[in-house]
């Protein structure tokens, strides 16, 4: 079985890490941003009640195999203990900083699938956010993961990512 929970700030990585790997794992990937936000919602930023979303979370985590993927972490200590692998992305603040602002660039130009209403405001507070993320939400998240700390595995480059599940291969 082959269940894994990526975590790290924006921008860090965690959906094309999730995507490569369920390509690479045929394993469905799930963006914790769907259970998150209310995306039926006219109003960005509406959040998903926490009952539906608990009961979005339960369907994911009942399948046989699954890869999760956000920046969440204190609803989701049933995530980290079913999981396989933790990822816990360490990505420099300022490479998030420019994939944040490229990605709200191809979403505005349509280059890339537009998921959220975003505008400039909503930016510069993602911005402010990723600049606090590291010191904050990440070491609140880490803490909870202390009984799940044998597997987690905190990577500064995100392609040894890749690197360890193309070494399983070989192994099995």
């Amino acid at each position: 079985m082959t269940k894994i929970h990526i975590i790290g700030g924006p921008g860090s990585g965690k959906s094309y890490i999730a995507g490569k790997l369920a390509k690479m794992l045929k394993v469905p990937a799930h963006d914790l941003d769907n259970l998150f936000w209310d995306n039926e919602s006219e109003y960005y930023g509406s959040q998903t009640p926490p009952a539906k979303r608990a009961e979005k979370l339960a369907a994911v985590l009942v399948q046989e195999k699954w890869i999760i993927e956000g920046v969440y972490f204190s609803w989701l200590e049933e995530s980290f203990r079913q999981a396989d692998y933790i990822f816990i992305l360490k990505t420099s603040v300022y490479v998030r900083d420019w994939r944040i602002i490229k990605r709200f660039i191809l979403r505005k130009i349509k280059l890339a699938p537009v998921s959220r209403k975003e505008n400039i405001k909503s930016l510069i507070d993602l911005l402010k956010w990723n600049h606090q993320y590291d010191g904050s939400n990440l070491v609140n998240a880490i803490k909870l993961m202390k009984p799940y700390r044998d597997k987690v595995i905190i990577l500064t480059k995100n392609d040894d990512v890749f690197k360890l599940f193309r070494k399983r291969k070989k192994v099995s």
